[in-house]
């Protein structure tokens, strides 16, 4: 990312908050339109996992940091098993929003999935690497053909027959 671009995406949420949402009504100088035009761009998004990494990181520094200041640091001092519960509420807040259609809160709840499977990764001694080099090795494989090759069903608990979904 260019210096300029770094510093308008730092800049992004400063300036949002000013008075963009009030539809200016009557002509507008140059200035004033490039002042709205500046205020209403969101930062550049790229599409790749370095923000994954990024908030991996700041929630791997919240594991010893204070529950009563730190979602995350609560969150990972409740331990795995509330961990992975809070994981599953998301996704099926996420899979809610999917079904119904509602886009907006779908894209919401996923950000809210993708935070609470890192909080669970770091929780649970697993870190990005060792996911993407698993993402890497299916990388051209059939996804039939990998779901094949994986073990039998696995026995939950002590109820005999219960397994993954296939």
């Amino acid at each position: 990312m260019a210096k300029s671009e770094k510093n308008k995406a730092a800049a992004w949420p400063r300036k949002v908050q000013g008075k963009q949402s009030r539809k200016p009504s009557g002509k507008l100088s140059g200035k004033t339109k490039k002042a709205l035009i500046t205020n209403s761009v969101a930062p550049p998004v790229t599409s790749d996992a370095v923000v994954l990494d990024r908030l991996f990181a700041v929630v791997e520094s919240r594991r010893d940091a204070d529950p009563t200041v730190s979602h995350s640091a609560r969150l990972l001092s409740r331990g795995p098993t509330k961990v992975a519960q809070k994981f599953g509420e998301e996704a099926v807040e996420c899979l809610i929003e999917a079904v119904a259609g509602n886009r907006d809160a779908l894209i919401a709840e996923s950000a809210d999935v993708l935070y609470h499977l890192l909080v669970l990764w770091v929780s649970s001694g697993v870190s990005p690497t060792d996911v993407w080099a698993e993402l890497i090795r299916r990388e051209g494989i059939s996804g039939l053909a990998e779901k094949a090759a994986r073990a039998k069903p696995v026995v939950v608990g002590n109820r005999p027959g219960t397994s993954k979904i296939p």
